[in-house]
């Protein structure tokens, strides 16, 4: 078990924070977690503590919405994402940390960007396979890398204007099959040994803590600031790990 306590100061508010966005409050900064997570240990290493995290989680998610899910955007997305998962096993057994760290601080700030001055809603459409094929490949992609998979799918899902429930539903089941299905290359990568495995199970209980947190913060807390400060925080992270990655190769 990784015994570092600048570590667990950063691994303990990148949990919380992963439970608050399981609230649907402040969607999307789950993002933050494995950037936050990087300035103590390498990329990959966070990605795998999370993912064995987020497998647990999952299961909750998939039965609460057995009965809420898109056949027909799950048969486009699952094989695309299937396909970025690959990518990202392949490149991640040929990347350097550092080079890993500039992108994962890249997805981080991109993300960032792309809320504050990325296209807002546009009118309802059906879902078409090429963009559906595009999305979810990118989606899986970054899933691998950084557990940032989440803007690349709402870019194909939201437009759709699904109902609430349907919409969260064929998430919940896309990235409970997804986690899943990165099990097998992060246990090849040797990423889920017992010092992972053992370490993920002590910050397993802050999930649901953070859960109830977002739940409190929904009532107490502007939203609006609360958004700001947190995508503030999720850029200036993935600004240093860009940072940090190009001073070691340039140095």
């Amino acid at each position: 078990m990784i015994d570092d306590p600048y570590f667990y100061a950063l691994a303990i508010p990148a949990l919380l924070m992963t439970g608050i966005n399981k609230t649907g409050f402040a969607s999307g900064i789950g993002v933050l977690a494995v950037p936050l997570m990087s300035l103590a240990v390498p990329p990959l290493q966070a990605v795998a503590i999370m993912l064995v995290v987020y497998c647990v989680m999952d299961l909750f998610a998939m039965w609460a919405y057995r009965r809420n899910w898109d056949r027909r955007n799950l048969r486009i997305i699952l094989p695309a994402g299937f396909v970025g998962i690959g990518v990202g096993w392949l490149s991640a057994g040929m990347l350097s940390t550092p080079a890993i760290k500039v992108i994962v601080g890249a997805i981080a700030m991109l993300f960032t960007l792309d809320h504050w001055i990325g296209p807002r809603a546009v009118a309802p459409r059906s879902p078409t396979r090429a963009m559906g094929y595009a999305c979810s490949a990118v989606a899986g992609y970054a899933s691998f890398i950084a557990h940032a998979g989440g803007p690349p799918l709402s870019m194909y899902l939201l437009p759709q204007r699904m109902e609430p429930a349907r919409y969260v539903g064929t998430a919940a089941m896309y990235w409970g099959v997804m986690n899943y299905a990165k099990l097998l290359p992060f246990g090849a990568l040797g990423q889920l040994d017992s010092r992972n495995l053992l370490t993920a199970l002590v910050l397993l209980p802050l999930a649901p803590i953070g859960t109830r947190l977002g739940v409190w913060i929904n009532r107490a807390i502007n939203p609006v600031w609360f958004y700001r400060i947190v995508y503030a925080l999720t850029f200036a992270i993935g600004a240093k790990l860009v940072w940090d990655g190009l001073w070691t190769v340039l140095a």
